[in-house]
């Protein structure tokens, strides 16, 4: 789409716009007859100067109301001349007017205190801002939509007075103030509409009352205006208060295909009830009609109720700074994100040439052709054709995508149709469905019914089941286990509280369907995570779910955003359900074959480290709120194991040792303070706290800090020098093979470094091979007779699995001081190259390591599970059948084996 601006941008034209403005509208007319002095400095095309006069027009004036309609008056002019001028962008009109809608709104408060008690502070009463005022878009000539909150403790009033009373008082004198006509005209219409109940509530109502109505009753077009809420006037600190204790309530963890498809209907009754014509045309309406304004802005909306729940960078106020975030978060198409963008920003220009004309709050092309020529000429157009064929071309756009979007986030919309009533019982549904025993079948569901699962007490919850039932029941049958698939079904209704979102989420999203009943059938992890927690299903509706994860900056950085004012505890649950999230796509991504498991291994690995980093970032700062820091020392992290080497399954532990740096005498600088070792001790608990307690969230990682120096049964932490101390003085062979492994996780580039160097001399040092080799085979046997393999696919425990493999490379590691790298797999290449093992082991490590990441989910007892988990394991694992997948292993086992035997002169069982 072409879009046009009516004139040239490249300059600034102020006497034109002063011509256009006499000529085409009359309030603007009316306007510079009545300010010659502030015409003059505008045809100058002195901006700074026009702002500057408008501000303070009012200075000197008798009353507060009289000030505030003088700077009005002369801040319409100067916004007005500068937009047609080409001086003023749409945001800078609109975010003045907004900002004196703001001052306007604090002047009328305070002053409605004050005529009751003439000295007080205006505290404890104040105003929310919704709509365009609250993203600051203001319309030229708009009413505000403000709620009035007060706190009836904090609220000035004379002695006798009831706080109620008071406040409706305040309220009143804030509308005679700004809405009251005389001769010097109005600030604004003020329309109290939005506040809760607003047929049965007074005017003002109580901070504790609102947050009742809307942690309790409030409607789904609520949540949608109080996006865009802000406390513009009166006590900000109140206001931004009660904005911080409602916004559960706006901005949902689970989705809720509830409230979207209250947005569609509320999308049809507008387009229903829009005055003038339903067609472009004089008398179309641009804000309510087909591809309007109000369209872009629910269009952002409805994607925002969607996703910002869960991504707080679409928190956002202004509809083209949402729609720039949706895209840069792969939400909506960017060219998508562009074409609205400029719409709305044409559509609102239009507006506010409508609204110049006669300073009326219209939205309505003029019916007129010479009303409707004069709206366009004052644009800069030829005529009133020229303004409708722009128009006609924008809403097209526009409308054609808000509709795919509706029909795409309605449950009756799209190619998934409501189904019919069925006429066959529910015994024939499931028989001809293919179930084994339909009548028994027919019976649990109505048992599902009969009130025994709190999830379907409501009527809401039933009918909402019934709409999913039939697909539901349906990819249930044509599950490999419909019996399990079943069992766990009913283990996720019986957990849930409420199951309507769920319902409304699969109904509106049917692909869900064939992807929940996989996950209940072949992975027995997930679909427990999901009993758990049924809105992890949500973040699958996007395309991004089959995407690995990004970078550990980039995912810090998303662990990160926490909600504004949250307190440590918070921060915990914050990122236990993100890190939920990610674990439970990379699981999905699994089950369906969507990346090689060797990829999502890492990417298991870079979200741990990302939770390590900011979980023990937080628990620092909790720390230090208490304790202090203590100087030239800090907190450093090991990662060992399979987090050391950056490749993790769904089932790992994370292997931690704790040193810090300094003087282990020293003492933290804070009030309650700590001696060095014990400071450090604490420290480190808290931050093996951080990870691995459970908390509302429910659990994070299992921490294993077995490998740390002093054992099992000694302290968390020890200081750089005693570590090194140790291994160099008292460590086993097997912690030196541990330590192979070894990657700094945490902690300054010095402190790295000095980490680095001491495990560096560590695993360099001079050993005896045959020593070595004696030890190396000391430990496998004996770990063979305590630690046998559970099963044909227990890969890690099985002779010539991933066991048997670390075992050779921390062999060849140590004994020759080369390939000391913490990834398995690099280590391999560095020791083929050096010669030391053959290249058939890297194969063998991949296909280990793959098998063992697949198996966690679809064999976690290490057994060769049923058909469709088999099948699911080979297609994850890149094998056409399971006698590939069988070849493979045995091929790789028998490498380790080789290698084995070619490094200890001992055969191993295979």
């Amino acid at each position: 789409m072409t879009m046009h601006a009516g004139k040239s941008r490249a300059g600034e034209d102020w006497a034109n716009a002063l011509t256009r403005a006499r000529t085409h509208a009359p309030f603007l007319a009316q306007l510079v007859a009545a300010r010659p002095d502030l015409a003059e400095v505008l045809a100058a095309g002195d901006a700074a100067g026009a702002m500057a006069m408008a501000r303070t027009a009012g200075d000197g004036a008798s009353s507060v109301g009289s000030a505030l309609r003088r700077e009005r008056q002369a801040l319409a002019l100067t916004l007005a001349i500068g937009d047609l001028a080409g001086g003023f962008p749409l945001l800078q009109v609109t975010r003045e007017l907004s900002a004196f809608a703001d001052r306007a709104l604090d002047a009328a408060i305070a002053e409605g205190i004050r005529r009751r008690v003439p000295e007080a502070d205006p505290a404890g009463f104040l105003a929310l801002a919704l709509g365009k005022h609250g993203a600051r878009e203001l319309n030229y000539s708009s009413d505000i939509d403000p709620i009035l909150l007060f706190d009836p403790q904090a609220l000035p009033r004379r002695e006798r007075d009831d706080p109620g009373e008071a406040a409706q008082r305040v309220a009143r004198a804030v509308v005679e103030t700004l809405s009251r006509v005389n001769e010097e005209g109005y600030v604004f219409r003020v329309d109290l509409r939005l506040r809760p109940a607003s047929e049965v509530s007074p005017l003002a109502i109580s901070i504790g009352a609102a947050l009742t109505h809307y942690e309790s009753s409030a409607l789904a077009w609520e949540r949608a205006a109080f996006i865009r809420a802000r406390a513009c006037a009166g006590d900000i600190a109140a206001g931004e208060q009660f904005l911080a204790a409602i916004r559960p309530f706006v901005w949902r963890k689970s989705l809720d295909f509830g409230a979207i498809a209250e947005i569609g209907r509320l999308t049809r009754q507008i387009r229903a009830s829009a005055r003038g014509t339903g067609t472009v045309g004089p008398g179309f309406n641009l804000k309510k009609g087909r591809g309007g304004i109000r369209e872009i802005e629910f269009y952002a909306q409805t994607h925002q109720l969607i996703h910002g729940g869960r991504n707080p960078a679409l928190r956002l106020r202004g509809t083209r700074e949402t729609l720039d975030a949706l895209a840069k978060a792969g939400l909506v198409p960017p060219e998508d994100a562009h074409l609205l963008g400029e719409s709305y920003d044409r559509l609102r220009t239009i507006e506010h040439r409508l609204q110049m004309a006669h300073d009326h709050q219209t939205h309505t092309l003029p019916e007129d052709p010479d009303a409707l020529d004069a709206v366009a000429r004052l644009d800069g157009l030829a005529d009133g054709a020229a303004l409708i064929a722009q128009v006609t071309a924008i809403t097209a756009e526009v409308g054609e995508r808000y509709d795919a979007l509706v029909m795409a986030n309605t449950p009756t919309g799209g190619s998934h149709p409501v189904p019919e009533p069925s006429q066959a019982s529910l015994p024939e549904e499931l028989a001809a469905l293919g179930f084994a025993d339909p009548p028994a079948l027919a019976r649990r569901i109505e048992g599902w019914l009969s009130g025994r699962m709190r999830a379907l007490r409501s009527e809401a919850a039933r009918a909402a089941f019934e709409a999913v039932r039939p697909d539901l029941m349906a990819a249930l049958a044509r599950a490999p286990d419909p019996e399990r698939a079943l069992a766990r079904w009913e283990q996720l209704l019986g957990n849930l509280h409420s199951a309507i979102n769920l319902f409304r989420l699969l109904e509106a999203r049917p692909a869900l369907i064939g992807q929940l009943v996989d996950i209940l059938s072949l992975a027995p992890p997930l679909a427990d995570a999901l009993a758990r927690r049924a809105d992890l299903l949500d973040p699958l509706i996007d395309a991004s779910a089959f995407e690995l994860p990004g970078d550990v900056p980039g995912l810090i950085a998303e662990l990160s955003r926490f909600e504004p004012g949250s307190d440590y505890e918070r921060m915990l649950d914050a990122v236990r359900r993100k890190v939920s999230e990610m674990r439970f796509r990379l699981g999905v991504q699994l089950i369906e074959g969507a990346n090689d498991p060797l990829a999502i291994g890492r990417g298991l690995a870079r979200v741990a480290e990302a939770a390590h980093t900011v979980l023990t970032r937080a628990a620092i700062a909790e720390f230090e709120d208490k304790h202090g820091r203590v100087p030239d020392s800090e907190l450093v992290v090991l990662g060992l194991g399979r987090f050391g080497g950056g490749v993790l399954t769904h089932a790992s532990d994370l292997d931690l040792i704790y040193l810090f740096t300094g003087d282990f005498q020293a003492e933290s600088d804070g009030a309650r303070p700590l001696g060095a070792t014990l400071y450090y001790n604490r420290l480190s608990k808290r931050a093996i706290a951080a990870l691995s307690v459970p908390t509302a969230e429910g659990a994070l990682y299992e921490v294993d800090t077995r490998l740390r120096p002093s054992g099992e049964q000694g302290p968390p932490a020890a200081t750089i020098a005693s570590f090194a101390r140790y291994q160099n003085e008292d460590a086993w062979t097997w912690e030196h093979m541990a330590l192979a492994r070894a990657r700094v996780l945490f902690g300054s580039d010095a402190a790295r470094a000095q980490v680095e160097a001491e495990i560096a001399a560590i695993l360099t040092r001079p050993r005896d091979p045959a020593t070595l080799a004696r030890d190396v085979l000391e430990m496998r046997t004996r770990m063979a007779q305590h630690k046998a393999a559970k099963g044909p696919l227990d890969v890690k425990l099985t002779r010539g699995g991933l066991v048997d493999l670390e075992f050779l490379v921390h062999f060849h590691q140590l004994s020759s001081g080369k390939g000391l790298e913490p990834d398995l797999a690099e280590a391999i290449a560095a020791l083929e190259r050096e010669g030391l093992l053959p290249q058939s082991l890297a194969t063998a490590h991949d296909t280990l390591t793959r098998l063992l990441i697949a198996g966690r989910l679809l064999a976690p007892d290490g057994q060769v599970p049923g058909a469709p988990a088999c099948m699911a394991l080979q297609r994850a694992c890149g094998y056409g059948d399971a006698t590939e997948l069988e070849s493979a292993l045995l091929a790789a086992r028998r490498s380790v084996a080789a290698a084995w035997r070619a490094t200890f002169a001992e055969d191993l069982e295979i």
